[in-house]
């Protein structure tokens, strides 16, 4: 028998329509197998989604999410569903400085990894101090074979000689702020991740990506690509248990609207979530040892100031503001053509900020509008339509010193029942990426428990340049 015969006598449930459960759904449908995704809300996307803000009556994303070059697996989910097309790139990152000096961080033709180093030589907003410290940390992280996973990037900052710009305007704001965590909070060898692959190993690697349509719009190509593989998905379907019949070997999962019978399951939820489940699932020692894993882990907020204008305030897309609580701009307008391209649909993120997680809404809307009106002068000129404020209290899980140990494998502690979701063991921080890379994990498991050992997941981006030497 085939392994595609055998696969189209299979049926798979995966519990959570967000990317770590869209990713395994459509490459286990690709394979034959006939997959049902149990989704509890009325859209896709998990905690990369959209909706229609009652305040504002727009559309928005609950926070702004980027990839980059170097997320092959997102990519090549976004290729197999078919809106690879609907990605922004630029390799461009533009700071800017209270005031509106800017200075610019993109590729230049020297090999990698010295394609950055021009921009960071010229650039305005680094004394020569930080670009002396910066360079002197990208060398020893681009030498680091093995960084302790038990120290934390504030420990070998310390130990690097770092400048406070280079601190401030560099590592708490470029990193820790994309890693959503402070310094102190982070694993040593996700902050190389991130600087080998964002800075060091290719030009490629380090392109910014951006949805061109409302993420829910871009996630909703993967039902019709799951109904072209005879298979579906149900959308307000909360699943409140699961039981296995050792005897039949099948799972029936209860939802609120009623069971539903399966030869395989897939667990595609935020840990949370998976937590709340697990009461109702089979109870055994390593389920206890996984609630007990889960229990260690912890979420961060991001929130997320959205604006519109009367007028278009900046002809940039987007923007690094430095020295502010404001962090990330993104001017939405410019890159989804859904948008009044006259006006300025801006989104402002700030990342790994508890304090301003915790001002009122008036507060943090006038501190907000305020500095965004020293990077842009425009904006003095410009009328307010509406506003929205948005925090996502569990953006993204924390990945301090000894992490590792939490994060589960794909293989869960039940029959043919397999984890997803970016809080396991992809090797990778809280990012889409990560949600996706665990999408094909669980997949990978699942074939290998019907002894198939097709892989799945896409490699990484091959380093360039120099850097093939090193890698």
């Amino acid at each position: 028998m085939s392994s595609q015969q055998q696969a189209s006598r299979q049926t798979v449930t995966v519990v959570g329509g967000g990317v770590a459960g869209l990713s395994a759904a459509c490459a286990l449908a690709d394979l034959g197998f006939e997959v049902t995704v149990l989704e509890s809300r009325g859209y896709l996307g998990g905690r990369a989604s959209s909706y229609l803000h009652p305040g504002t009556g727009e559309v928005i994303d609950n926070c702004q999410h980027v990839l980059f070059g170097c997320c092959t697996n997102l990519i090549g989910f976004y290729e197999r569903i078919g809106v690879a097309q609907k990605i922004f790139w630029d390799s461009r990152m533009t700071l800017i400085e209270p005031g509106g000096r800017r200075s610019t961080l993109a590729p230049s033709r020297l090999p990698a990894p010295l394609h950055g180093l021009p921009a960071i030589l010229a650039s305005r907003c680094f004394s020569i101090a930080d670009k002396l410290s910066l360079i002197f940390a990208f060398t020893s992280m681009m030498f680091s074979r093995k960084p302790d996973p038990a120290r934390s990037l504030a420990q070998w900052l310390e130990s690097h000689l770092q400048s406070t710009g280079a601190l401030e305007r560099f590592w708490r704001l470029v990193i820790a702020s994309a890693l959503n965590a402070d310094l102190d909070q982070i694993s040593l060898p996700y902050a190389a991740k991130v600087i080998r692959e964002l800075f060091l190993n290719s030009p490629t690697a380090g392109s910014m990506g951006m949805s061109t349509v409302p993420l829910s719009d871009l996630y909703q190509s993967a039902q019709a690509y799951l109904q072209d593989h005879k298979s579906s998905i149900h959308f307000n379907a909360n699943v409140e248990a699961a039981a296995w019949n050792t005897e039949l070997r099948k799972w029936t999962i209860q939802t609120r609207s009623g069971p539903h019978e399966s030869d395989l399951l897939v667990l595609a939820l935020p840990f949370e979530a998976t937590a709340k489940l697990m009461p109702n699932l089979p109870a055994n020692a390593a389920a206890s040892a996984l609630a007990e894993s889960i229990g260690k882990l912890e979420h961060w907020p991001i929130c997320s100031v959205h604006l519109w204008y009367d007028r278009e305030i900046t002809e940039l897309g987007h923007a690094v503001l430095l020295d502010r609580d404001i962090h990330w701009m993104y001017h939405k307008s410019r890159w989804q053509p859904c948008r009044d391209s006259n006006a300025s649909y801006i989104e402002l993120v700030i990342s790994a900020s508890r304090e301003f997680a915790a001002l009122s809404r008036e507060d943090a809307l006038k501190r907000a509008t305020d500095q965004l009106a020293e990077f842009f002068p425009e904006v003095i000129n410009a009328k307010l339509l509406k506003s929205a404020l948005i925090k996502e209290v569990r953006a993204t899980f924390g990945v301090p010193p000894g992490i590792d140990s939490a994060r589960a494998t794909a293989v869960s502690p039940w029959p043919n029942c397999f984890l997803a979701g970016d809080w396991t063991d992809t090797g990778w921080p809280s990012t889409m990426e990560s949600a996706a890379r665990s999408g094909h994990l669980a997949a990978e498991a699942l074939l290998r428990s019907l002894g198939d050992r097709r892989a799945l997941l896409v490699p990484d981006l091959k380093p360039t340049g120099l850097m093939k030497l090193l890698s």
